[in-house]
């Protein structure tokens, strides 16, 4: 009972805080709700039994990534006031559409799980397959997904690419 009010409480603290990030106008002040909104995730990594998995949270997402993001915000300020620029082509109310349909379907989804709940099905460990939370990480990451993370690692390097090139154009 008690693990279940920390996962609703974190969870809620999450979606509150990745609201702010998409709702606030000042982007610096969105980005610090988005370390916050990192940081809750790796509490809730805590709480599901994942400590390596927040250990790296803190240490990839609401470190280096929240710098890199931080950086570009900077770069690119324009001295202008916060939502100076209105995009006439905005579709606000598509998009609370689609947010109202996607709610409804996940509600229908909880409706259906909770009517009939399904077993979790018990899976054997692997011959062959590490034991501990690390290296079962380490493991798949470096087996099973090898190629997504290759994939992941080449956007990177030509995101960081492109923000260099944007960034010396200016100069």
């Amino acid at each position: 009972m008690g693990q279940a009010v920390a996962f609703y409480t974190l969870a809620a603290f999450i979606l509150g805080f990745a609201v702010l990030v998409v709702s606030t106008k000042d982007t610096v002040h969105s980005v610090l709700f988005l370390v916050l909104d990192f940081l809750f995730v790796a509490a809730l990594y805590v709480l599901l039994g994942a400590p390596f998995l927040a250990a790296i949270q803190i240490l990839v997402y609401a470190g280096g990534i929240v710098v890199l993001y931080l950086f570009v915000v900077m770069l690119v300020n324009l001295k202008r006031p916060p939502e100076a620029h209105q995009d006439p082509h905005r579709q606000t109310r598509f998009g609370l559409g689609l947010a109202v349909a996607m709610l409804v379907e996940l509600a229908m989804i909880g409706a259906s799980t909770y009517a009939s709940p399904a077993q979790p099905a018990f899976v054997a460990p692997l011959a062959g397959m590490p034991a501990g939370n690390t290296e079962e990480v380490g493991w798949l990451l470096y087996t099973n997904y090898l190629i997504p993370f290759e994939i992941a690692s080449m956007l990177l390097l030509v995101a960081m690419i492109g923000a260099i090139l944007l960034a010396k154009r200016e100069l």
